[in-house]
């Protein structure tokens, strides 16, 4: 039975293999502290945060995130260890709200590896604080308990961890808040919440992630009624029979008309999977939502496949020390006896964690087939035929895909990376060679062209899914070397005017769309959006930049960083194409610009992180098929439509 628990109160602990399972409805930094019998922390070897996630007997989150899952094995922890301090503090500088007052309050869940529910504790009461201790397991008379703490500090993450004994706490907090910002930085965002409610969640089943002491091979129990608590769409039954490709777990949030279902099946059959099987209002909502529940099921899948061969290992390597330490054990084959039996049983283990994870792999796989052909334009690859019929919208669709995104584990599965729109947050092609493996032996001006040919390549889509006259391109090339990757752009007659070289090129762009920044966030601020000058252009408009920062002196640098900033949110948006080593005379002042952009490559490289667990995803690149004429056939039509619009 689960003990809910207030602020003060204890329970005992059945067990020492734990999982702590944080809800707080907004990203926040969870992390850990170890104290000893006084409650001290010894040193900063003692704390596991997102920069330094993993202790002895103790792992959290690398990132800030919604939702997290703090693994605990209390008999591995460091000796003289008496206590678990569970730590939750806010974002700094990431844009989101700066006190705990301003957002639902947290829940943290103390569970056995099953996911049954041992304690759980609502911090409620919460409000200037914008960090605080949430709950503490600790060691009296040789038994585990845990405690509800409910702690919050003003002064954020620096007084809490002073509060604790820590020395030198505010440059710890503000080390652990840079790993943090670097994590939000690189880490692709996930898709907002939808009208029926919460969006598809994954909380149970053999695709939860549990590091790293993962749970037994068995599927664990769903952690509420299965009635009222979304459930995760991987199959979690044993690994024998058919797969079951019916999704019978999985939510919906009752849209306007109900999404396709398969065919019944006939007995004995497996049911087929069904492209748009996912809350939504329209068809293209709920691929967009299917497509990330995919996206997540595969990154927990995967997690929990990792953290059961870690266990695995570990294990193994515990036996052995065990079996070894007797000096019995070292003369004959005893010996060689336990090391045969730990090893038998590190493989077992092993076998069946990834007869479970084949088991989730061949039914996403079976799944993307059937959805990848049903994506609409804006969703699908240059290779999928529905490019070659492609009309211009009258309507922006929801989201567009920006490349594919796999794991290791499965090369040939791929995830469509969408990106909202409109666009969130600017995007940076890296021309650079130092930060990919796979860009380090290929020619450098051969990686500049492929990387201005993937800008050219995002240009056009965006063009492509935009209603005539709602989306404008301008580009900088201040050097001119972009003459050739920008062709089809150029010759199609898109662009709102010819590329701007040189600085005063530069300097004229910069200053229109600056100009245009300032107006249009005075009109909403003034609430006079009818009084803007008749000829500024009210849709949508994307900035290209080759070759930063050549061109770019210390003005042009700041009104980029300004558009970087400010002009998202009124419709303005940057697609650099940049190598940032060339940047590096202007030391840290460029660093909130490379944070405040989505980093993708012209090369597979494995650079972007997911939401949920951080897996480090190797990101491919669209790419247009060779030979094909695609793109010049899109952006004919684009000119035409806007030709058609103007009439």
């Amino acid at each position: 039975m689960t003990a809910e628990l207030v602020r003060g109160q204890n329970h005992t602990l059945p067990q020492t293999r734990l999982e702590i399972r944080v809800s707080a409805g907004t990203p926040v930094v969870a992390g850990a502290t170890l104290g000893d019998e006084r409650g001290t922390v010894r040193g900063v070897e003692w704390i596991a945060h997102p920069g330094s996630p993993q202790l002895p007997g103790l792992e959290v989150s690398q990132q800030a995130a919604a939702d997290h899952r703090l693994a605990v094995d209390l008999e591995a922890l460091p000796a003289g260890a008496h206590r678990v301090t569970v730590l939750l503090a806010l974002p700094v500088g990431a844009g989101g709200p700066a006190r705990f007052g301003a957002v639902p309050a947290p829940f943290v869940a103390v569970t056995g590896l099953d996911g049954a529910e041992i304690a759980t504790f609502t911090l409620t009461g919460l409000d200037a604080e914008s960090a605080v201790s949430a709950l503490e397991l600790y060691r009296r008379q040789d038994a585990w308990k845990v405690r509800a703490v409910g702690q919050g500090y003003a002064g954020g993450l620096a007084e809490m961890l002073a509060d604790q004994g820590v020395a030198e706490a505010t440059g710890l907090a503000g080390s652990i808040q840079e790993a943090v910002t670097r994590g939000l930085a690189r880490s692709v965002a996930p898709p907002p919440r939808t009208q029926g409610g919460d969006r598809v969640r994954h909380a149970t089943g053999s695709a939860d992630h549990r590091p790293p002491t993962p749970p037994a091979p068995e599927p664990p129990e769903p952690l509420a009624d299965p009635a009222t608590t979304p459930q995760p769409h991987t199959a979690t039954g044993p690994a024998a029979g058919p797969i079951d490709y019916a999704h019978p777990r999985r939510q919906h949030a009752a849209p306007p008309s109900p999404p396709p279902t398969a065919p019944a099946p006939q007995p004995g059959q497996a049911a087929q999977p069904v492209a748009g099987d996912a809350t939504g209002w329209s068809m293209d909502e709920r691929l967009y939502n299917q497509i990330w529940g995919m996206f997540e099921d595969l990154a927990r899948a995967v997690a929990a496949y990792r953290s059961a061969v870690d266990f695995a290992e570990s294990r193994m390597d515990q036996e052995l020390d065990r079996a070894l330490s007797d000096p019995r054990n070292r003369i004959g084959g005893a010996g060689d006896r336990a090391r045969e039996g730990a090893r038998a049983k590190r493989d077992e283990l092993t076998s069946r964690a990834r007869e479970v994870l084949d088991r989730d792999l061949a039914q996403l796989a079976a799944e993307a087939a059937v959805v990848e052909p049903a994506l609409p334009a804006a969703y699908a690859g240059w290779g999928n035929p529905v490019w070659h019929a492609h009309r211009v919208p009258m309507e922006i669709p929801m989201a567009l895909r920006v490349g594919d995104l796999h794991l290791p584990e499965r090369t040939d599965l791929r995830i469509p990376l969408l990106v909202r729109l409109p666009l969130e947050r600017g995007i940076w092609v890296d021309s650079g060679r130092t930060a990919s493996e796979a860009a380090a032996p290929m020619d450098t001006d051969r990686l500049r062209r492929l990387a201005m040919e993937t800008a050219v390549a995002h240009a056009a889509r965006l063009l492509a899914v935009y209603p005539p006259g709602e989306f404008s391109v301008h580009v900088i090339d201040p050097a001119g070397a972009a003459a050739a990757p920008l062709a089809p752009l150029v010759d199609a007659g898109v662009l709102a005017g010819p590329p701007a070289a040189g600085p005063g090129g530069v300097a004229s762009v910069l200053a229109h769309l600056t100009r245009r920044v300032d107006l249009v966030q005075m009109a909403v601020r003034a609430g006079a959006a009818d009084s803007l000058p008749p000829d500024l252009d009210t849709g949508e408009q994307l900035l290209v930049v080759n070759d930063f920062p050549h061109g770019f002196d210390d003005r042009a640098v700041t009104q980029l960083r300004y558009l970087a900033d400010e002009g998202p949110a009124v419709g303005v948006h940057l697609l650099m194409v940049a190598d940032r080593e060339e940047a590096r005379a202007y030391g840290p002042v460029l660093d909130p610009l490379w944070r405040s952009l989505l980093r993708i490559t012209p090369v597979a490289d494995s650079h972007l992180a997911d939401p949920w667990v951080g897996h480090a995803w190797t990101y491919e690149p669209l790419a247009v098929p060779p030979g094909s004429r695609v793109l010049e056939q899109v952006l004919t039509a684009v000119a035409a439509a806007r030709r058609a619009a103007d009439r």
